[in-house]
Protein backbone atom coordinates (compact mmCIF):
# COMPACT_ATOMS: atom_id res chain seq x y z
CA UNK A 1 0.00 0.00 0.00
CA UNK A 2 1.11 3.32 -0.58
CA UNK A 3 2.88 5.88 2.07
CA UNK A 4 3.89 8.89 3.21
CA UNK A 5 7.29 8.38 4.44
CA UNK A 6 8.06 11.55 6.44
CA UNK A 7 12.69 12.38 5.80
CA UNK A 8 14.53 14.83 8.60
CA UNK A 9 17.61 16.19 7.30
CA UNK A 10 21.37 15.41 8.10
CA UNK A 11 23.05 16.37 10.79
CA UNK A 12 24.07 20.15 10.91
CA UNK A 13 26.03 22.23 13.46
CA UNK A 14 23.53 23.87 15.01
CA UNK A 15 21.48 20.57 15.11
CA UNK A 16 24.38 18.76 16.71
CA UNK A 17 24.61 21.26 19.41
CA UNK A 18 20.40 21.22 20.23
CA UNK A 19 20.31 24.72 18.75
CA UNK A 20 17.07 25.64 17.11
CA UNK A 21 17.33 25.73 13.42
CA UNK A 22 14.53 27.52 10.99
CA UNK A 23 15.00 29.87 8.72
CA UNK A 24 18.47 30.02 9.23
CA UNK A 25 20.47 28.08 5.96
CA UNK A 26 22.79 25.85 7.43
CA UNK A 27 24.86 23.39 5.47
CA UNK A 28 24.83 19.61 6.53
CA UNK A 29 28.30 18.90 8.44
CA UNK A 30 30.46 16.40 7.19
CA UNK A 31 28.98 13.57 9.41
CA UNK A 32 25.28 14.79 8.07
CA UNK A 33 26.17 14.12 4.64
CA UNK A 34 27.03 10.73 4.98
CA UNK A 35 24.51 10.16 7.20
CA UNK A 36 22.25 11.68 3.84
CA UNK A 37 23.97 9.56 1.85
CA UNK A 38 23.10 6.35 4.26
CA UNK A 39 19.55 7.26 4.40
CA UNK A 40 19.94 5.99 0.44
CA UNK A 41 19.79 2.60 1.73
CA UNK A 42 16.68 2.81 3.60
CA UNK A 43 14.90 4.05 0.34
CA UNK A 44 16.56 1.64 -1.73
CA UNK A 45 14.32 0.23 -4.38
CA UNK A 46 11.26 2.71 -3.15
CA UNK A 47 9.66 4.61 -6.16
CA UNK A 48 7.84 7.59 -5.05
CA UNK A 49 4.95 9.80 -7.06
CA UNK A 50 5.91 13.15 -5.69
CA UNK A 51 9.19 14.53 -3.76
CA UNK A 52 8.46 17.21 -1.99
CA UNK A 53 11.40 19.30 0.13
CA UNK A 54 11.86 21.74 2.82
CA UNK A 55 13.19 24.89 0.48
CA UNK A 56 16.47 24.65 3.14
CA UNK A 57 19.69 23.65 1.88
CA UNK A 58 19.65 21.40 4.41
CA UNK A 59 16.60 19.90 2.85
CA UNK A 60 17.36 19.94 -0.12
CA UNK A 61 20.75 18.61 0.08
CA UNK A 62 19.54 15.38 2.26
CA UNK A 63 17.34 14.36 -0.48
CA UNK A 64 19.80 14.84 -3.08
CA UNK A 65 22.42 12.65 -1.20
CA UNK A 66 19.68 9.88 -0.16
CA UNK A 67 19.00 9.65 -3.77
CA UNK A 68 15.60 11.49 -3.78
CA UNK A 69 14.92 13.40 -6.85
CA UNK A 70 12.27 16.45 -4.89
CA UNK A 71 9.91 17.27 -7.24
CA UNK A 72 10.04 20.96 -5.74
CA UNK A 73 10.32 22.61 -2.33
CA UNK A 74 7.08 23.70 -0.21
CA UNK A 75 7.31 26.39 2.10
CA UNK A 76 4.77 24.69 4.42
CA UNK A 77 7.44 21.99 4.72
CA UNK A 78 10.16 24.56 6.68
CA UNK A 79 10.93 24.06 10.03
CA UNK A 80 8.80 26.08 12.89
CA UNK A 81 9.85 29.83 12.87
CA UNK A 82 11.57 30.25 16.38
CA UNK A 83 11.50 33.49 16.27
CA UNK A 84 13.73 35.46 19.10
CA UNK A 85 14.73 31.64 20.05
CA UNK A 86 16.41 31.03 16.80
CA UNK A 87 20.05 29.74 17.91
CA UNK A 88 19.16 29.13 21.11
CA UNK A 89 19.03 25.98 22.90
CA UNK A 90 16.33 24.74 25.44
CA UNK A 91 18.20 24.92 28.39
CA UNK A 92 19.42 28.55 27.51
CA UNK A 93 16.02 29.90 27.47
CA UNK A 94 15.02 27.88 30.11
CA UNK A 95 17.51 30.22 32.21
CA UNK A 96 14.97 33.40 31.59
CA UNK A 97 11.89 31.42 31.37
CA UNK A 98 11.94 28.07 33.01
CA UNK A 99 8.18 26.97 31.88
CA UNK A 100 8.78 27.66 28.29
CA UNK A 101 7.25 24.85 26.03
CA UNK A 102 7.73 24.48 22.17
CA UNK A 103 4.61 22.46 22.08
CA UNK A 104 2.43 24.68 24.28
CA UNK A 105 3.61 28.24 24.26
CA UNK A 106 5.24 28.77 20.56
CA UNK A 107 8.16 30.87 19.82
CA UNK A 108 7.91 34.78 20.94
CA UNK A 109 8.29 36.40 17.34
CA UNK A 110 7.72 32.93 15.14
CA UNK A 111 5.16 30.87 15.24
CA UNK A 112 2.28 29.27 17.36
CA UNK A 113 1.60 25.53 17.33
CA UNK A 114 -1.74 26.20 15.47
CA UNK A 115 -0.03 27.81 13.00
CA UNK A 116 2.50 25.01 12.62
CA UNK A 117 -0.51 22.43 13.05
CA UNK A 118 -2.18 24.87 9.82
CA UNK A 119 0.60 23.98 7.49
CA UNK A 120 1.27 20.48 8.67
CA UNK A 121 -2.64 20.00 7.54
CA UNK A 122 -1.83 21.78 3.95
CA UNK A 123 1.13 19.19 3.23
CA UNK A 124 -1.10 16.12 4.07
CA UNK A 125 -4.00 17.68 2.35
CA UNK A 126 -1.57 18.14 -0.99
CA UNK A 127 -0.16 14.47 -0.44
CA UNK A 128 -2.60 12.47 0.93
CA UNK A 129 -4.70 12.45 -2.92
CA UNK A 130 -1.28 10.93 -4.64
CA UNK A 131 -1.06 7.90 -2.68
CA UNK A 132 -4.11 6.59 -4.63
CA UNK A 133 -0.79 6.57 -7.43
CA UNK A 134 1.82 5.71 -4.99
CA UNK A 135 3.99 6.76 -1.86
CA UNK A 136 5.11 10.19 -0.90
CA UNK A 137 8.03 11.57 0.41
CA UNK A 138 8.58 14.74 2.40
CA UNK A 139 11.82 15.92 3.50
CA UNK A 140 12.20 18.11 6.75
CA UNK A 141 13.15 19.22 9.92
CA UNK A 142 12.49 17.76 13.29
CA UNK A 143 9.30 19.59 14.96
CA UNK A 144 7.39 20.16 11.28
CA UNK A 145 7.59 16.69 10.18
CA UNK A 146 6.77 15.93 14.23
CA UNK A 147 3.46 18.10 13.77
CA UNK A 148 2.80 16.54 10.70
CA UNK A 149 2.72 13.12 12.34
CA UNK A 150 0.74 13.85 14.69
CA UNK A 151 -1.54 15.63 12.72
CA UNK A 152 -1.69 12.55 9.95
CA UNK A 153 -3.53 10.42 13.13
CA UNK A 154 -5.67 12.88 14.31
CA UNK A 155 -4.09 14.44 17.23
CA UNK A 156 -3.07 18.09 17.92
CA UNK A 157 0.03 19.93 17.12
CA UNK A 158 1.24 19.72 20.78
CA UNK A 159 1.10 15.78 20.28
CA UNK A 160 3.78 16.09 18.14
CA UNK A 161 5.95 16.62 21.03
CA UNK A 162 5.52 13.47 22.22
CA UNK A 163 7.36 11.71 18.99
CA UNK A 164 10.76 12.34 19.40
CA UNK A 165 12.85 12.51 15.80
CA UNK A 166 16.74 12.11 15.35
CA UNK A 167 18.52 13.44 12.25
CA UNK A 168 18.87 11.26 9.24
CA UNK A 169 15.42 9.40 10.28
CA UNK A 170 12.88 7.86 7.99
CA UNK A 171 9.41 7.70 9.69
CA UNK A 172 6.23 6.43 7.46
CA UNK A 173 2.37 6.82 7.50
CA UNK A 174 0.05 4.98 6.50
CA UNK A 175 -3.21 2.99 6.87
CA UNK A 176 -4.68 0.24 8.71
CA UNK A 177 -8.09 -1.51 8.53
CA UNK A 178 -8.69 2.55 5.97
CA UNK A 179 -7.54 4.67 9.42
CA UNK A 180 -4.67 6.98 9.32
CA UNK A 181 -1.89 5.27 11.76
CA UNK A 182 2.25 5.67 12.22
CA UNK A 183 3.83 2.48 10.61
CA UNK A 184 6.99 3.59 11.65
CA UNK A 185 8.81 6.26 13.38
CA UNK A 186 12.23 7.08 13.86
CA UNK A 187 14.30 4.69 11.96
CA UNK A 188 18.15 6.02 12.01
CA UNK A 189 20.08 5.70 8.93
CA UNK A 190 22.27 2.57 8.77
CA UNK A 191 26.09 3.50 10.47
CA UNK A 192 28.63 3.20 8.18
CA UNK A 193 29.99 -0.54 7.45
CA UNK A 194 26.64 -1.77 7.84
CA UNK A 195 25.61 -4.22 5.10
CA UNK A 196 22.17 -3.00 3.05
CA UNK A 197 20.50 -5.92 3.01
CA UNK A 198 20.99 -6.47 7.09
CA UNK A 199 20.07 -3.01 7.83
CA UNK A 200 17.25 -3.32 5.59
CA UNK A 201 15.97 -6.30 7.61
CA UNK A 202 15.67 -3.96 10.88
Amino acid sequence: MSEILLIRHGETAWSASHRHTSYTDLELTPDGERQARALGVLLAGRRFVRVLSSPRQRATCTAHLAGLDADTTDPDLAEWNYGDYEGRTTADIHKESPHWNIWTDGAPGGESPAQVGERADRVLAAAAPLLARGSVALVGHAHSLRVIGARWIGLPPSAGGLLRLDTATVSVLGHEHGRPVILRWNQPAPSPGIDPAQAARH
